[in-house]
């Protein structure tokens, strides 16, 4: 039972200042499930001071919830050596950290990986403690799953909290797993209303994403390996959103990329009927090696993946169709 190990690290080190870190451009995913994680953390232990910080922010939807929940997130750099205990929610790479992953190599304090990725190496070496497992649906599955082995019910802020980040993870349910409909009943009887909930994560598109889907799709490249289309193309922002969109326009994978400086992004998508037929895992098959290859890291899920690393959209074209070649063969 996974609240046993932090239970107990939390018992050991009778934390005074505990931090928790999401990704960059953090979503409602991660978000939602450092506000609940954050919740429980006060209800082991009530004295406790806990800060919720993101690199660059969170992203425009997660500015919604975030009046809605409430909850503070701060974009400024904190004092990574200050905390007793880090805790990372939904990154399974210190390279979505951007710029403060080298602060956190630099920490003698325990650090907690709490994700529903792929696991990755280099992130589990940092680790002290990793509640990580794939077979959930979200990384507010596996807070719920704290909730529940504690044998506490989540009040109906947490609840809410929750049950967005899972919704938001599963595409409105679309990649629920059975045991995630169990998980959703539970939260509705905690006190969730689906019909005010929902909307919250429903806000029209803003015009700059809607172009750089556009711009996407003017400088598309598409190749097909046997029956599989697989499209590539680069923006300045909005890369999962626009990987996203090629997919539902028929790509069966699409990797899109975004530079900045001497590094690069990259967003990764690909259908339920590709990965369920080939077995192909975007976050362990293409980002992770692809990752390494740029001098960076990759990671995901089977269907939904990104990196970050050094180099050039083209050099990561090329060494994409060389993986994906080998792989689809």
């Amino acid at each position: 039972m996974m609240i046993y190990d932090i239970k107990s690290l939390i018992d050991e080190i009778r934390p005074k200042f505990v931090l928790l870190i999401c990704h960059q451009n953090a979503d409602p995913d991660a978000v939602c499930s450092a506000f609940a994680f954050s919740q429980l953390l006060k209800r082991l232990r009530p004295e406790v001071r806990v800060e919720i910080a993101a690199p660059e922010g969170v992203s425009r939807l997660s500015k919604v919830l975030i009046s809605h929940i409430p909850v503070d997130v701060t974009s400024a750099k904190p004092n990574f050596k200050d905390a007793d205990i880090i805790v990372m929610l939904d990154t399974n790479t210190i390279q979505q950290l951007g710029e403060w992953s080298a602060s956190l190599k630099e920490v003698s304090s325990p650090i907690v990986v709490i994700d529903h990725h792929a696991h990755h190496p280099e992130t589990e070496k940092l680790a002290t403690l990793c509640l990580c497992d794939e077979n959930y649906s979200s990384t507010s599955e596996i807070v719920y799953s704290l909730f529940r082995e504690l044998r506490l019910k989540p009040n109906n802020k947490e609840a809410e909290a929750l049950f967005l980040g899972i919704a938001f993870d599963t595409r409105h349910f679309i990649l629920a797993h059975s045991a995630t409909f169990k998980v959703i009943a539970e939260l509705i009887d905690a006190g969730v209303n689906t019909q005010d909930a929902l909307p919250l994560l429903s806000q029209p598109i803003e015009i700059s994403e809607r172009i750089a889907r556009l711009k996407a799709c003017s400088r598309l490249r598409l190749m097909r390996i046997n029956d599989w289309f697989i499209v590539f193309s680069h923006v300045g922002s909005y890369q999962a959103s626009v990987a996203r969109a090629l997919v539902e326009t028929g790509a069966h994978i699409a990797l899109v990329g975004g530079e900045k400086k001497d590094t690069i992004a990259v967003s990764m998508r690909s259908d339920r009927e590709f990965y369920r037929k080939t077995g192909f895992h975007l976050g362990r098959d293409l980002a992770k090696p692809l990752g390494e290859y740029l001098h960076g890291m990759g990671g995901g899920h089977s269907t939904s993946a990104g990196l970050n690393g050094v180099g050039d959209f083209e050099t990561a074209v090329k060494r994409s169709i060389k993986i994906l070649r080998e792989k689809l063969r």
